[in-house]
């Protein structure tokens, strides 16, 4: 298959562009500026914005899936206080908004779309401590994230919604604990085996149409 990773120099990203490629797939790395993408025979890096309507259908044209890893890496705190400096406070949703219409454009169904544990269908599932973190540092992106889903749940493509607890920079990249019913083992995963379950996505139809959490396996 073709596949687009849309924020592909992201944690997650990486290790989704890694997984596609170890599965045989022809893999299209958009991103701002390509860094930590090394060069592989499968591997097309292409630069571009995510708010630009005209970068993304250029990166979704004649594409089979598209995998969606957009965010904000700086720091939360800074970002509550002063806005993030590097990103758009809308990427998500506004990037995702874009990637939807133009798979519709050029009729490709299968989107894969990263957002959080928290959002959505399991919202009531967070507990206490991490409602208030939330809540604290994270209200404005965890808005953006709810915006983001909704436009994924109503796009009538073939989706995931992939929702993991937090994340971590552990080596381990064995497939995670995955959960359509909001169910959590460990308290975090790490974004390797978030990337492993991406690649999986793609091409399982265990999964499309739900929400599924994804933390680490005890």
């Amino acid at each position: 298959m073709k596949v687009l990773v849309m924020g592909a120099t992201g944690g997650s990203g990486r290790a989704a562009v890694r997984h596609l490629l170890a599965e045989g797939h022809e893999v299209t790395a958009f991103s701002r500026t390509g860094q930590g993408l090394s060069a592989e025979s499968r591997l097309r890096v292409l630069l571009g914005d995510a708010l630009s309507a005209e970068d993304v259908e250029r990166a979704v044209r004649d594409q089979d899936a598209v995998v969606v890893t957009l965010g904000i890496r700086e720091n939360p705190l800074r970002v509550r206080l002063f806005g993030a400096a590097h990103t758009a406070d809308a990427v998500r949703s506004a990037g995702t908004r874009h990637v939807i219409a133009a798979m519709h454009k050029h009729g490709v169904r299968r989107l894969v779309v990263q957002t959080s544990f928290g959002v959505g269908e399991t919202r009531e599932k967070l507990k206490l401590v991490d409602a208030l973190f939330i809540k604290l540092l994270l209200k404005p992106q965890i808005a953006d994230t709810e915006l983001q889903s909704a436009e994924v749940s109503a796009s009538q493509l073939d989706w995931v919604l992939v929702q993991p607890v937090h994340l971590s920079d552990d080596a381990d990249d064995a497939l995670p604990f995955a959960s359509s019913v909001g169910e959590q083992r460990g308290r975090k995963v790490s974004r390797a085996a978030v990337g492993r379950f991406l690649a999986e996505a793609v091409r399982s139809a265990e999964y499309v149409h739900k929400s599924v959490a994804l933390s680490a396996q005890l």
